[in-house]
């Protein structure tokens, strides 16, 4: 009788694990406000907002993320709509990552929600695969104060991705590798990464509506028809997927953008929120090490138009007020052919160290050199970082966000607000 692989001590089976919290900011909410439990609740507010999420109760109604917060209203107008929280599920999100930790050396957070594991020779430890699934549950349940957790497992990574959302909530779907053939054989497309609605319609045309008809046509007709995206769409149907688990992949970029309630031509409300962008992308590159030189200003229009500008600084920084001054310059050179709906500010080139002859960091104010205006800066946004990290983030303020602030409390009190509808960090 031939050995399988794990008996045989060759290698051991492949598997790995995607790990899905359920419903992850609307669950947090109810934990935080137990009064919110058992009721619709939707994570997401304001005219032109989108929903982030919504708890269960919600999706019986049609709710679902990414849905404008309108059509969630109309769907569901008993349910309970709260703002998002993110550093708080930010929080969160951290103590889930230390759980996995326990169990894997090897952890993939793919999103603030989400994360793959690489469970491959755990069984010495964990016993079975299912039962270190079930015990990995039982260890976030704990450590989060209630929260569940969908978790998929699979010999491919793809595929654990596709078995976490099988069995929600609080669900263990476990694909074992002799099943694969005919759990392939029965999955829908839609499910496969990367086919989406426009991928689906031209698959249908050519009549490919299943992974056996996927399979049907050979390697020399997806490469012809469909390039890179045919080709992965014939291995993801042969169950090929030679993707690893990378522990951590450093950002490329940091962003933040606002969307508003009203359009606006205001030039000077526009500046507020890229000194508000500003302050949180400097201090999130501050706080994990990073320094960018290419500033990015996004603007969408009242027509849904989006225009992107760039500017690439002397050097790197990481410089709330170098931030705002940059992206004030790329707004100045902006006509606002039409009212503004969205503003976003954004920095990437962490890793460029290439010279440049000529930028807006080479003139700085009082006759100071760029490199030691950026000292004084840093020097300043040291001390306002440490002082938020002590006393919380809103010890201090700049004077401009504060007058503002003010601004903005008065025309709510009058019945008038002037306030975003939606933030998105990135």
């Amino acid at each position: 009788m031939t050995n399988s692989p794990e008996e045989s001590g060759i290698r051991p089976l492949r598997w790995f694990m995607h790990v899905d919290m359920d419903a992850f900011f609307a669950s947090i909410e109810q934990l935080d406000n137990p009064e919110l439990r058992g009721k619709p609740l939707i994570v997401g507010q304001g005219r032109r907002g989108v929903v982030s999420t919504c708890s269960y109760e919600a999706r019986r109604f049609g709710v679902h993320s990414a849905m404008p917060v309108g059509e969630a209203k109309r769907l569901c107008p008993h349910g309970v709509f709260v703002p998002g929280r993110h550093e708080r599920y930010r929080e969160v999100s951290r103590v889930v990552e230390g759980v996995l930790h326990d169990f894997s050396p090897l952890v993939e957070m793919a999103s603030i929600d989400e994360a793959y594991l690489d469970a491959t020779g755990l069984e010495r430890l964990f016993g079975p695969v299912e039962e270190m699934g079930m015990a990995l549950k039982r260890a976030v349940r704990g450590a989060t104060g209630g929260l569940t957790c969908s978790v998929g497992i699979a010999p491919v990574k793809f595929l654990a991705k596709i078995c976490s959302d099988l069995d929600k909530p609080d669900g263990l779907y476990l694909l074992r590798h002799e099943d694969m053939p005919r759990f392939l054989e029965r999955l829908e497309l839609s499910r496969i990464p990367g086919v989406g609605k426009k991928f689906l319609a031209a698959l249908a045309a050519l009549g490919i509506r299943s992974v056996p008809d996927v399979l049907a046509r050979p390697e020399p007709f997806w490469e012809r028809r469909f390039g890179k995206a045919g080709m992965a769409l014939l291995r993801r149907a042969q169950g090929v997927d030679g993707r690893e688990v990378v522990p951590y992949t450093p950002p490329k970029s940091e962003s933040a953008e606002t969307t508003f309630e009203r359009d606006t031509r205001d030039r000077d409300f526009l500046k507020t929120w890229l000194l508000r962008h500003a302050e949180r992308v400097g201090a999130r590159m501050r706080r994990h090490g990073f320094a960018g030189r290419t500033v990015t200003l996004k603007i969408k229009y009242a027509g849904f138009r989006t225009v992107t500008r760039q500017m690439r600084l002397a050097a790197r920084t990481s410089s709330t007020e170098s931030l705002y001054e940059a992206g004030c310059a790329l707004l100045d050179a902006l006509s606002l052919e039409e009212p503004v709906r969205l503003i976003g500010l954004g920095i990437s080139g962490f890793d460029d160290e290439k010279p440049i002859q000529l930028s807006l960091m080479d003139a700085m104010p009082g006759g100071e050199s760029a490199a030691e205006t950026e000292r004084r800066r840093a020097s300043l946004d040291g001390a306002l970082d440490e002082l938020r990290r002590r006393y919380g983030g809103a010890a201090v303020r700049r004077g401009r966000l504060f007058a503002r602030d003010e601004a903005e409390r008065a025309r709510t009190e009058s019945g008038v607000p002037d306030v975003p509808v939606r933030d998105r960090e990135d």
